[in-house]
């Protein structure tokens, strides 16, 4: 069987295609556009029995296996760094379109249990509306950050509660202050106060519209403890389907809380794991502290400590749990929906 590996550019898609000894039999770029797409399944038709294996920059890839998977192809994702070990033991020197397509060819048969392509779901949605959302809270900040020192120069003697400028009646206030004043400061500040005043509108209602499709989407991972409709969103849109992950262990590493062995003669420890998907691991350590304050987390937390652990490696040991039991959670929402449940939420948002 012939393997179509693709290096994907903003502009262009370059494919090499090898056989099962690596040999080179073909180079074709095209442009990445949907007759492009089409032109490079028609040449691939041409070696007879094949699939496609791409690199796994799914900002460059997306559209590209849309339109494979539409025409009927197969199509494996080649982590990067598992194209660019391939680059680096080549005998072919120096760095361009044709190389890198060949190296992921080259590494798609010698890995098993690639990831598949598959066509995105509400999965990919709720992650850009996350997304969309935390880019408004990191813009609102910084508007908030700029317009503290312009209320400091307009009034000194001003003093805000911490937090409170996202609140309506405190932005209203702020308002009547700087219309008291004149100058470049105060029309500076009452336009900030305008700015943040819209974002916190927006951030509300993605909110509320995140929160309705969490709930049609996931209920059961909404039903562990500490896991709001942010925090479960975060997970269902990093996560981008739980079943491309066999088992949970795949599952962790994949998230970074799988630790890392340390060996020093007969002593057996562990560290962090600096590695995975920071912003999932991220959102089970908010779990993991929520629990903290009491429950079936605290009492496992107690636990290790007793064991010898320390606070920081108790809490490393409770996400881990919590890996398991988030992936559990995933996959049974997804057998539920598979079932023909309705997502009315979903739907409705």
């Amino acid at each position: 069987m012939m393997v179509v590996g693709i290096d994907a550019h903003k502009r262009t898609h370059t494919a090499v295609a090898v056989d099962e000894q690596g040999r080179r039999h073909g180079v074709k770029t095209v442009a990445s556009t949907t007759s492009g797409h089409l032109e490079l399944v028609r040449w691939a038709g041409c070696l007879g029995e094949h699939r496609f294996a791409v690199e796994d920059c799914r900002h460059l890839s997306r559209r590209r296996e849309r339109d494979l998977l539409g025409a009927g192809e197969s199509i494996v994702r080649v982590p990067p760094k598992l194209m660019a070990r391939m680059r680096a033991s080549a005998r072919e020197r120096g760095k361009s379109d044709p190389i890198d397509a060949m190296c992921v060819a080259r590494a798609a048969p010698r890995e098993e249990e690639l990831p598949t392509a598959h066509l995105d779901g509400p999965e990919r949605e709720l992650g850009l509306l996350v997304d969309h959302r935390d880019d408004l809270v990191a813009e609102r900040t910084r508007a908030q950050n700029r317009l503290h020192w312009h209320l400091h120069e307009l009034d000194p003697s001003l003093e805000l509660v911490p937090g409170s400028l996202d609140r309506y009646v405190v932005l209203t206030r702020l308002s009547a202050l700087c219309a008291a004043h004149q100058g470049v400061v105060a029309e500076i500040a009452a336009e900030l106060i305008e700015r943040v005043r819209d974002t916190t509108r927006r951030v509300k209602e993605l909110e509320r519209r995140i929160d309705a499709v969490v709930k049609g989407l996931a209920p059961q991972l909404l039903a562990l403890r500490g896991c709001g409709s942010l925090t479960a969103a975060k997970i269902i849109g990093e996560t981008a389907g739980v079943r491309r992950f066999r088992t949970p262990a795949r599952f962790a590493r994949f998230n970074g809380t799988v630790p890392i062995p340390v060996w020093s003669a007969n002593d057996v420890r562990v560290r962090l794991n600096r590695g995975g998907n920071r912003q999932l691991n991220a959102a089970l350590h908010r779990i993991a502290v929520t629990q903290l304050r009491g429950g079936l987390g605290k009492d496992y937390v107690e636990k290790r400590m007793k064991m010898g652990n320390s606070k920081t490696e108790a809490i490393r040991a409770l996400r881990r749990r919590l890996s398991d039991e988030v992936y559990r959670r995933l996959i049974t929402d997804e057998l539920h929906r598979a079932a023909g449940e309705p997502l009315a939420a979903l739907q409705a948002a």
